[in-house]
């Protein structure tokens, strides 16, 4: 067993993903991260699997990996997400389904997964990704605020259901961030989001990075069941 904290960081190829499993190789972190394609970068301290965390029997070999290679994991960052701007009456049921897979049944399986392995030790932390585009209703985000908003009920649910495990499950709700997920989201979208938000301007992957470290802490362990909204929301 290393004496290293072990995480996973799905959805780690780039964005939100890359910049969390980056900040956590420098904070002391043995890193796991994944994503459906493989990455085109490497870093001392962590490890990249082709999984897509919406196949059952890919997540389970993952999670396998970690224990046969690290016998442990602390944290899990549930990043791995997509999304789609349509109107709901031009909504293809083919996104819906892509959509609630990959954002809902990822979420869930690995959080599941994670927990198994988590509760050798009775310790663990497991952050999920929100969005404001729940709390703000936001139009032409239907499958996409409806995927998130499962995810926030898995968030409050396991979070009572593995407590005495000692794991905390928490979530984290930001703005727009300048990542391949928004990237063909029209701007003046964009600025109408960000000016219905008290704090008007792009969130960062760093913004998300601070409020993982205080829920990862050991110290936050009366934390648990919340969502953190960024911006203001």
């Amino acid at each position: 067993m290393t004496d290293q904290p072990v995480a996973l960081v799905t959805g780690s190829r780039t964005g939100i993903g890359r910049y969390v499993a980056e900040q956590l190789v420098a904070a002391g972190y043995q890193v796991v991260g994944c994503s459906r394609q493989p990455a085109d970068w490497t870093l001392e301290g962590y490890t990249h699997f082709e999984a897509d965390v919406a196949d059952e029997s890919q997540v389970k070999a993952m999670l396998a990996d970690i224990r046969r290679k690290y016998k442990r994991l602390d944290v899990t960052f549930n990043n791995a997400g997509v999304a789609s701007m349509n109107h709901s009456l031009l909504m293809p049921v083919t996104t819906l389904d892509r959509i609630m897979s990959i954002n809902v049944r990822g979420t869930f399986l690995v959080s599941r997964e994670s927990a198994k392995l988590m509760r050798q030790k009775r310790w663990g932390r497991i952050v999920n990704l929100s969005t404001v585009a729940v709390p703000l209703s936001l139009e032409g985000e239907a499958a996409y605020v409806a995927s998130k908003s499962a995810v926030e009920g898995l968030t409050r649910v396991m979070s009572r259901e593995f407590a005495e495990l000692g794991i905390t499950v928490n979530a984290i709700g930001p703005g727009p961030i300048e990542t391949s997920l928004i990237q063909n989201v029209p701007r003046e979208a964009i600025e109408s989001l960000l000016s219905r938000l008290p704090i008007h301007r792009m969130c960062r992957a760093e913004d998300v990075f601070h409020v993982l470290q205080f829920l990862i802490d050991r110290k936050s362990d009366s934390i648990t069941g919340q969502v953190i909204y960024l911006g203001g929301a």
